[in-house]
């Protein structure tokens, strides 16, 4: 299908989360994280205004940049994801078939930031992908356990402008590909 089509994005095949090497959030990391059984990201741009009034009347607004609020969710825990978007360590004990895997927090672990590509294919062919460069978590971590229910790991927050030199300044893209390709 030529790109002239209008992208008809149809459900969400995948979601990778890609945290950052450093703090400054400016490396990523060589590996990107799979968000396991991925049902949900939601995605809104938002941007504060502040409003000039003078002499009974609105004089001028101006925009203090855009950014984007998120929220993704998906079935089971992976401890990695969790810890791409919340912190944390992850470490593997034993040997089989005695391992044990341990996700632990730590009062001095603060939350990183991370990037997020989302995947849905297009009904007009190809796929359709969301990337927001900056994400952090802002939201509280939370989970439920309940009787008749799988355990489903979600997170919220926002999206700000990349400090990555060859994506600097952007905050979000879409992306339309012609031939549906997998997130890197």
């Amino acid at each position: 299908m030529p790109l002239n089509t209008i992208p008809l994005p149809f459900g969400l095949r995948d979601i990778k989360l890609t945290p950052y090497t450093d703090a400054s959030a400016t490396v990523l990391a060589g590996a990107s994280v799979d968000l396991p059984n991925s049902r949900t990201l939601t995605f809104a741009e938002a941007e504060e205004f502040e409003e000039l009034r003078g002499d009974d009347s609105l004089v001028a607004t101006h925009g203090s940049g855009p950014q984007v609020e998120w929220e993704l969710e998906g079935g089971g825990v992976s401890f990695e994801a969790v810890a791409a978007m919340y912190g944390g360590t992850v470490s593997t004990t034993g040997s089989t078939p005695n391992q044990v895997k341990t996700l632990r927090k730590l009062v001095t672990d603060v939350r990183p930031y991370f990037k997020i590509e989302g995947q849905s294919i297009s009904d007009s062919g190809g796929d359709f992908h969301i990337v927001i460069y900056r994400a952090k978590a802002t939201d509280n971590l939370t989970g439920e356990m309940t009787d008749g229910s799988f355990f489903l790991t979600g997170a919220s927050g926002v999206g700000l402008k990349s400090l990555l030199p060859a994506a600097l300044d952007r905050v979000w893209d879409f992306v339309q590909n012609e031939t549906a390709a997998s997130i890197p």
